[in-house]
């Protein structure tokens, strides 16, 4: 940005907006979805060409987790936009009887959207299209350190979208200070953790809420009687993608001891067929994103003991698929989160073991369970906490649209994705009309002083939840349908 940046005015230019109702009508988020929409296919290999710069993303990778993806979900809000506004009715209970009573979702307001350098188009857009369609304007900072992709924002934000409502705003760490020092009504960041805390401290100065999506260390279980390639080859994919730089890949592995050498040479032949002999050379193997990310990595494997990969070239910022065996709790490559194409093998010997360990660090934004026993994978789903869990399989659940995507506890707060992006950036408005409020004031006064015991018990009478019986409602429904079909034989069959 320029040095004449001034956060408070980009701020007081999107208030403005919303202010003037610029996107709140079903109206204007559908025009502002499809000039997002737009944006997205007109500009397709100018993305992947962008993220190709930044990561030496294949374009496999580019397409179908990144811009694809995108258009597919601003796609579903266009399609289901009109269905998502509809006040939603609730159950009338006595205290509500003869009134209208819904949930109203409202626009928060101003959003702060900042996005993350390992998937720097999908992780500003996808929220984007969620904050669009729920009626808010908001200010959008790619992240700098995938500079290709921010600057091609920066071009085409403003030949698309209104500048006023949705800014991009490109700059280093004092330009997102600058902007974390204003009041907005929800910010939504993606990224570690210890960045999360600074965003959710800033946020608390004026009572902010936050979307925080941080990912953390993704435990992958092996059961015993599993089939170890269809294990290895589902998650070594996702391990991969990016060069292992993605906030759902499986971070370290557990298996019995016994299953280490079957893992690794299942490992070795999933590596070969993914990426050939060499996968420096492979056109489907990308690279770490810059210098400082390079040399983290590599220092993880200090004193380590590698049984694959290994090899590495910081001019070409390229680190091998690499896997660690014998890796021991305290190992700095077991205790930070990895974000790199490293795997490293932990032994344990049971899967209440596993389920201990798990439970003893801090809650992942995934948990993978491979296992031919369906008893297993439940027992690591009920006695185990993560953002969220897949059992024999990995990565998928992030794209399926009717799960919400986030973590829980250190891997992050809320959650989006599909129609939870929606609710992300919405407010549910609780709402009670009382069409026939001079008719209902005869009841009405029953709650008016002077209060008699009368009134009380009356109250208390109408007021009362009983438990369920539920072998009487059972047997409720089953005289109903008997009586329906006596009434039905009576009329049509007698």
């Amino acid at each position: 940005m320029a040095d004449g940046f001034d956060a408070g005015m980009v701020v007081e230019s999107c208030r403005s907006a919303f202010d003037a109702s610029q996107t709140r009508s079903y109206e204007a988020r559908i025009t502002h979805l499809h000039n997002l929409r737009r944006m997205i296919s007109e500009n397709k290999q100018a993305f992947v060409d962008a993220l190709y710069k930044d990561l030496r993303k294949p374009e496999f990778e580019a397409v179908t987790f990144e811009v694809d993806f995108c258009h597919n979900d601003c796609v579903l809000a266009i399609n289901e936009l009109k269905q998502w506004m509809k006040p939603e009715k609730v159950a009338i209970p006595f205290a509500g009887v003869g009134k209208q009573c819904y949930i109203q979702r409202d626009p928060l307001g101003v959003v702060l959207i900042i996005g993350a350098w390992n998937y720097p188009f999908q992780l500003p857009i996808h929220p984007l299209i969620g904050a669009i369609a729920a009626g808010n304007t908001a200010v959008i900072k790619p992240s700098e350190i995938s500079p290709a992709t921010a600057k091609l924002f920066e071009e085409l934000f403003p030949k698309y979208m209104d500048s006023s409502c949705f800014p991009v705003i490109n700059g280093d760490a004092v330009v997102t200070t600058a902007l974390l020092e204003q009041r907005f009504d929800h910010i939504f960041y993606t990224g570690n953790s210890t960045v999360g805390k600074i965003v959710q401290t800033a946020a608390a100065k004026h009572l902010t809420s936050v979307t925080l999506e941080l990912g953390g260390k993704c435990p992958f279980y092996i059961g015993s009687n599993c089939d170890i390639d269809v294990a290895i080859h589902r998650t070594a994919s996702a391990k991969f993608y990016n060069s292992g730089q993605t906030c759902v890949a499986p971070d370290f592995i557990i298996c019995h001891r016994d299953q280490t050498d079957r893992v690794v040479s299942s490992l070795k032949k999933a590596l070969k067929e993914f990426f050939g002999d060499n996968p420096k050379t492979s056109k489907d193997y990308g690279r770490m994103v810059n210098v400082r990310h390079f040399k983290r990595v590599c220092a993880l494997l200090d004193e380590q003991e590698i049984v694959i990969g290994g090899e590495s070239d910081e001019d070409d910022l390229y680190i091998a698929p690499t896997v660690v065996v014998n890796a021991k709790d305290t190992d700095r490559i077991m205790q930070d989160e990895i974000f790199g194409p490293v795997w490293p093998i932990l032994n344990l010997d049971s899967a209440e073991e596993a389920i201990r360990y798990i439970n003893s660090r801090e809650k992942p934004l995934a948990l993978y369970v491979f296992s031919s026993d369906r008893g297993v994978i439940d027992q690591f789903r009920n006695q185990t906490s993560s953002g969220m869990f897949s059992g024999n399989e990995c990565f998928v659940q992030g794209g399926v649209e009717t799960l919400p995507f986030g973590g829980i506890g250190n891997s992050g707060t809320g959650n989006y994705h599909g129609r939870f992006t929606y609710e992300a950036f919405s407010h549910r408005k609780a709402c009670m009309v009382d069409p026939m409020y001079t008719v209902s004031e005869l009841v009405r006064r029953l709650f008016y002083a002077p209060f008699t015991d009368r009134k009380t018990s009356i109250i208390a009478w109408a007021l009362r939840k009983k438990l369920k019986n539920r072998t009487m409602s059972t047997l409720l429904r089953v005289a109903v349908v008997v009586v329906l079909l006596a009434v039905f034989y009576k009329v049509f069959l007698s």
